[in-house]
């Protein structure tokens, strides 16, 4: 009797302890709607861009470790043409010529001091520029390059040179889906952004909900650059999205977003009983166990002295 009332009290206070830890939403002028503190921002739902109303992201900014394709050609006078042209008519036929010694074409992997090497061209500064920028600043670089097939002759004409530039990998941009383990940590996943996911494309790419989430508990945080501003938690109404087919709540997702995906309260509060209860369990086992092998032993004496 006293051992039941003593588990029933361990039970208790375990629960007691597991609700705690897990505190219940303070009013938004005070916290933020999950516990966190700082102000929240309002917004309303039908403001924010969604699976039908997608904005168009600003000009891509090239970080590391993005990856870019880069081909560079010079536009010049065919050597056939210009052969039977008279010295006094104007150059009429062109062709690209790729750059001499090493061309210039194919991948390239911005470095962590945001620079692109060319090779024998040198390395080019591209971080933080825009797709054209960066273009702009590869022909600039060349430009300043020497010929190396004639010495002294200086550098190339930059009317001459064509740059073409794009990202084939955005590494740089990236949003994070985080699951909650219910007490056993958190899952992190972070996916590149291409500018059209939603909510809904995030979970999707990750499985869909864990068997431990909680579909009432699903939100988008939007980065806040600087402390004391105002949170923008954004909250997912998960069945609405996928049984009903409401868009309202599948945002856009914006690079530096997290989607945080919560488990269930029964789910924490069941681990945390497990923690507190099974070292518990262990130590009261030993002495049990050591009283049980006392009396098989005990037992066996017992019945070896009747035998004889």
């Amino acid at each position: 009797m006293r051992w039941g009332t003593f588990c029933l009290g361990l039970t208790a206070i375990a629960a007691i302890a597991a609700t705690g830890c897990h505190t219940a939403p303070h009013h938004p002028s005070h916290f933020g709607p999950y516990g966190t503190t700082g102000r929240t921002l309002s917004v309303p739902t039908s403001d924010v861009p969604g699976e039908l109303k997608k904005i168009a992201l600003p000009p891509y900014v090239i970080e590391p470790p993005d990856q870019l394709m880069i081909e560079i050609v010079a536009i010049l006078e065919d050597p056939e043409a210009a052969a039977t042209r008279k010295p006094a008519d104007p150059p009429k036929e062109f062709k690209a010529f790729s750059l001499p010694v090493q061309p210039v074409s194919g991948q390239f992997s911005v470095r962590p001091d945001g620079s692109v090497y060319l090779g024998i061209w040198g390395s080019v500064p591209v971080a933080g520029l825009t797709l054209p920028q960066a273009a702009e600043a590869v022909r600039d670089h060349i430009a300043r390059q020497e010929d190396p097939t004639k010495p002294g002759a200086g550098g190339f004409r930059k009317e001459t040179l064509r740059v073409v530039l794009d990202v084939l990998q955005y590494n740089s941009k990236r949003y994070y889906v985080v699951t909650d383990g219910g007490g056993n940590g958190e899952t992190v996943t972070a996916f590149p952004i291409t500018g059209s996911e939603t909510v809904f494309d995030a979970i999707a790419n990750i499985g869909g909900l864990p068997p431990v989430a909680s579909k009432r508990h699903i939100w988008l945080a939007r980065r806040t650059p600087h402390a004391g501003q105002p949170e923008q938690i954004l909250p997912v109404d998960w069945v609405a999205i996928t049984q009903h087919g409401l868009t309202t709540t599948n945002y856009q997702v914006m690079p530096g977003d997290r989607i945080y995906v919560k488990a269930q309260k029964l789910v924490r509060i069941d681990t945390t009983l497990a923690r507190i209860l099974t070292p518990i369990e262990r130590l009261l086992g030993v002495p049990l166990l050591a009283a049980t092998t006392v009396n098989q032993i005990a037992g066996r004496g017992a019945g070896f002295n009747n035998n004889n």
